[in-house]
């Protein structure tokens, strides 16, 4: 059985306000994720594999959810066990 494809390449467009966006942009710039950011628009990013994927969905929930939940859901992390 064959996993499932991906397409190798998808422009997504993340709409954050002004610092938030500017935050995000820098820290993709920072991961080499293809990225560009305009003055009052949404950050428009190229994915291209998984990894990219998870770590723009990472970036983007640290500026959108609050320092209380984000906490809780570290403190979560650190209490998984691997099997």
């Amino acid at each position: 059985m064959n996993p499932p494809s991906l397409p190798l390449s998808a422009e997504h467009s993340i709409d954050l306000l002004g610092l938030d966006r500017w935050q995000v942009y820098q820290r993709l710039q920072e991961l080499d994720i293809p990225c560009q950011c305009s003055l009052y628009q949404p950050i428009k990013v190229q994915i291209s594999n998984p990894t990219q994927l998870l770590q723009v969905w990472s970036v983007t929930r640290q500026v959108t959810i609050s320092p209380v939940k984000l906490g809780k859901f570290l403190e979560k992390c650190w209490q998984l066990r691997i099997k």
